[in-house]
């Protein structure tokens, strides 16, 4: 017997007890864990997840929606950016002082191309204080999953409070199981090898959240 079959039939076993017609939906599952540690304001919520996000190594930057086009700028020019990819769904008024020529998110855009691009903009589907993780669910505002994968410096803009959750139970709560899902805490690295931090292998080596809290104009 092979060990697949041996895993196969081990499965077989384990379900032996199951009607046929049940599904995974008709049974409940007792979820007996807190869904979020502590009792925190909104602000201080947020506060932090930009704590969390800053330990991660995250460059972590604060604004109100009227500063945001500012902010950015700066921070694009701050990095000598000149090209930035952009998502089909990002508001135009968040770039439209910039001066990087914009690269639009494009299903025939390869790897390489991609990699050329200095910076990607993006929005978020949610923020979870309690781990410094930023979702992408791949809404308008973030585009596909690759365009955040291969440049080399992100940044996000997060609304707060609206955005923040404090947990990750909070989180699944709030996100879509069918949309692909990235999650993000801090920059990619590794320590894989002789246990020497390396950043930028499976991501972006920079990234840059922006917390914007207020109603948009």
């Amino acid at each position: 017997m092979s060990s697949r079959e041996r895993v196969l039939a081990r499965v077989r076993r384990a379900l032996a007890d199951v009607p046929a017609g049940e599904r995974p939906q008709d049974v409940r599952v007792e979820r007996g864990y807190l869904r979020v540690h502590g009792d925190r304001s909104a602000e201080e919520t947020v506060g932090l997840l930009a704590e969390n996000l800053a330990d991660y190594r995250a460059l972590v930057h604060r604004s109100d929606p009227a500063g945001l086009p500012a902010l950015l700028v700066r921070l694009l020019a701050e990095r000598g950016s000149r090209t930035v990819l952009v998502p089909p769904g990002l508001p135009p008024h968040w770039l439209a002082a910039a001066d990087p020529v914009r690269v639009h998110d494009r299903e025939a855009s390869t790897p390489h191309r991609l990699d050329a691009v200095d910076s990607v903009v993006t929005g978020c589907a949610v923020a979870i204080a309690e781990t410094g993780t930023i979702v992408l669910d791949a809404g308008p505002d973030q585009g596909r999953r690759r365009i955040t994968l291969v440049p080399d410096h992100h940044i996000c803009v997060v609304r707060v409070p609206d955005q923040v959750v404090g947990s990750v139970p909070q989180a699944l709560e709030r996100l879509d199981p069918r949309r692909p899902l990235t999650w993000i805490s801090g920059p990619s690295a590794t320590s894989d090898i002789e246990l020497d931090r390396v950043e930028g292998v499976h991501g972006p080596r920079t990234l840059e959240v922006v917390l914007v809290e207020g109603p948009d104009d």
